[in-house]
């Protein structure tokens, strides 16, 4: 299936008018992926891109963090395509919207070959979705950030700087929000030299009892993270949602083409549209109970 496309980072349009592989495109977005599943936030990424002169795909020499994000969150470096992003309003002019719900968009598996591999994508894209502002938000600062949590509000622990400008200068880890709205959070700070160590201690009991680790997880893992069912339902799913978007959009050329009877029409649209919706919501909640598990 040949799908219109916009030129981005990493690909070429073929004779057949679809996606190729350009190979040394292919190497900055897969660095780019890289560097992120290493723990580089977007921003410290694109910083990174600039100072090793790597030009953007228009040439510039400074890279944005929003251009990273983008590369970060596309779907069609797993070789997949969204469709129905717009669709056409009037079939005399031609005229085009950008679609806001009016009609379904649906997925196209496969469209073209890949450069990130779809499972890579969907763990980055999940990293991304939890990478928001405010308390629970995920940082990328520190190799510490995002791992230690207060025990009163639930908030991240950072680090900060005390005695900056003095010899007695030294970083500690305290609460995020443990002053916010008045509230003071009982829980201590940590000098960084300590979480280092208990760091360190953690890592070597887990290296000490790896085999018990291992054997104990191999038992539990079966039972508690298997996704094949979910799996199985959503392929499923996501047939059907295809299949109706597909019979929407014929609707509405018909409609569009040919005087039909309106009240037959609307019938028709709203059935196909509220079978669509039924597949739409609880294939998005089997999505949430793989992610989960």
């Amino acid at each position: 299936m040949t799908v219109p496309f916009s030129r981005f980072l990493g690909y070429d349009h073929g004779e057949d008018g679809n996606l190729v592989i350009n190979q040394e495109q292919a190497k900055i977005v897969k660095q780019i992926y890289g560097l992120f599943l290493k723990g580089k936030a977007p921003r410290m990424i694109a910083k990174m891109l600039t100072e090793q002169g790597i030009p953007t795909l228009g040439g510039k020499e400074k890279w944005s963090d929003r251009t990273v994000r983008g590369i970060l969150t596309n779907e069609k470096y797993k070789g997949g395509a969204l469709l129905q992003k717009s669709f056409t309003v009037d079939f005399l002019t031609k005229a085009k919207k950008d679609n806001e719900g009016e009609i379904p968009k649906y997925y196209v598996k496969g469209n073209h070959e890949a450069i990130i591999e779809p499972e890579v994508v969907d763990l980055v894209q999940n990293k991304m979705a939890l990478r928001t502002k405010g308390k629970n938000g995920l940082s990328s600062v520190s190799i510490f950030s995002s791992k230690i949590k207060c025990g009163d509000c639930g908030s991240w622990y950072g680090s900060k700087t005390w005695h900056s400008n003095s010899k007695y200068k030294r970083t500690i880890w305290q609460c995020n929000h443990k002053y916010h709205d008045g509230n003071k959070c009982a829980t201590p700070h940590f000098i960084e030299e300590d979480i280092q160590e208990k760091f360190i201690t953690a890592a070597n009991q887990i290296i000490e009892n790896k085999d018990e680790i291992i054997e104990n997880f191999n038992i539990i893992k079966d039972t508690i993270f298997s996704t094949e069912k979910l799996e199985s339902e959503k392929l499923e799913l996501e047939t059907e949602v295809n299949q109706v978007a597909g019979l929407i959009e014929e609707c509405i050329s018909e409609n569009a083409r040919v005087a039909l009877d309106q009240t037959d029409y609307e019938n028709r649209y709203t059935a196909f549209v509220e079978r669509y919706d039924r597949a739409t919501k609880r294939l998005e909640k089997v999505q949430e109970e793989i992610q989960l598990k």
